[in-house]
């Protein structure tokens, strides 16, 4: 399957063994800046809950169905791997060595090929074949537990910040540095992309704050977790909300002359924060969130409205910058970040399992497709 590409990871062969979340997050955003990504999937698919021509975890990449039960598949995926700078798998650890996939097997056909596995607990270690979820993972990792209210329970920030942040973004940022070093030398390498330990790479702010005595263990008494008045978010008079982000004095000064609030308690003064909060919450609360964004358009007071999801892309930025598009009759997210030189740009639309398998295999060099699909070895969809 030829997809015309861009992007500065043009010319770069991935393999994707499709699983769930992270991985295919992963596949779409290499997918998104040029790679010629190939999705292995099961035949019938991995039972996902979005339908699949909305699935835009899948965008952007061939669908190719491989039954890997059969020894023939398994060679089919080889010498695949002997055409690919990288490839990538989410199973629990050991089952790809179960296949004859694992990185052994694949680096005796090729040396060099950058092997990335994601998983939410790593490759070892006691949780290591246990299974779990995004929030479980951030529960481990020390990052769900200062997340919420004071005197409330922890609050779970979707699946974004396991999954996604501490997951795919490090498995991608993983293996386009062992790609370079693959480049470099020839010799490809295992990399271990654990959410858990992802995420605790992405604690290292709050950290540091512990370790000053600037961060107390305390849940929504800090400066970032709702603590702090002048960080937070007030509802308005039309049950939508306005967020604030008002940290340095100088924006905070401005906030204060936008809202046109007189008697105001010391924000520096911990003890009046809770008074603080409620004229800040009196304030918001007399106007619609529209009014609040008029009032605020422009100024450095660092306060925006809170949009919905499904009114996103119709935000004024979002609509200037494209953010957001309309693609295959489907608006999703476009491919960041941006570059200069190479931009990156959508191709092909969510596919479903198995679309592509006879174009997606002939064009990565494997003979005698027809026969395979005959066979049953790999499943062209109808």
């Amino acid at each position: 399957m030829t997809i015309p590409r861009t992007g500065p990871l043009h010319g770069v062969r991935v393999i994707e063994l499709v699983g769930i979340g992270p991985g295919p997050f992963a596949g779409m955003l290499l997918a998104d800046l040029g790679a010629d990504v190939i999705r292995i999937d099961r035949p019938g698919g991995a039972g996902l809950v979005v339908p699949t021509d909305q699935d835009m975890l899948s965008r952007g990449r061939p669908s190719a169905a491989v039954n890997l039960k059969d020894p023939r598949a398994i060679d089919v995926v080889l010498d695949l791997v002997e055409r690919a700078d990288i490839l990538i798998e989410g199973f629990r650890p050991g089952v790809t060595e179960r296949l004859g996939l694992g990185p052994e097997a694949c680096h005796a056909r090729n040396a060099a090929l950058v092997y990335g596995r994601i998983t939410g607990w790593g490759q070892d270690g006691p949780l290591a074949q246990t299974a779990g979820h995004d929030v479980n993972y951030i529960s481990v990792a020390g990052a769900l537990d200062p997340i919420g209210r004071a005197g409330g329970p922890p609050q779970i920030p979707l699946n974004l910040l396991g999954d996604f942040a501490g997951g795919s973004m490090y498995l991608v940022t993983g293996v386009l540095a062992a790609l370079t070093h693959a480049r470099a030398t020839g010799e490809g390498q295992v990399v271990d992309a654990a959410i858990t330990d992802g995420t605790a790479h992405l604690l290292g702010m709050q950290l540091s704050m512990q370790a000053a005595g600037l961060w107390s263990t305390d849940r929504g008494t800090n400066l970032l977790d709702t603590g702090a008045p002048y960080y937070d978010v007030y509802e308005t008079s039309d049950g939508r909300w306005m967020s604030v982000g008002a940290l340095e004095p100088r924006f905070y000064e401005v906030l204060i002359s936008v809202l046109g609030i007189e008697d105001v308690p010391d924000r520096n003064d911990i003890g009046q924060w809770d008074a603080l909060r409620g004229v800040l919450a009196e304030t918001f609360a007399s106007r619609t969130q529209a009014e609040w964004t008029a009032l605020f358009n422009g100024t450095d007071a660092c306060v925006a409205p809170v949009v919905p999801m499904h009114e996103a892309a119709q935000h004024p930025h979002n609509v200037a910058r494209q953010t957001y598009v309309e693609h295959e009759d489907l608006v999703q997210p476009a491919p960041a970040p941006r570059f200069s030189r190479t931009p990156a740009t959508l191709t092909t639309p969510p596919q479903r399992p198995g679309a592509n398998t006879a174009e997606a295999l002939a064009a990565w060099g494997i003979d005698d497709v027809d026969r395979l699909i005959a066979d049953g070895v790999v499943t062209q969809a109808d």
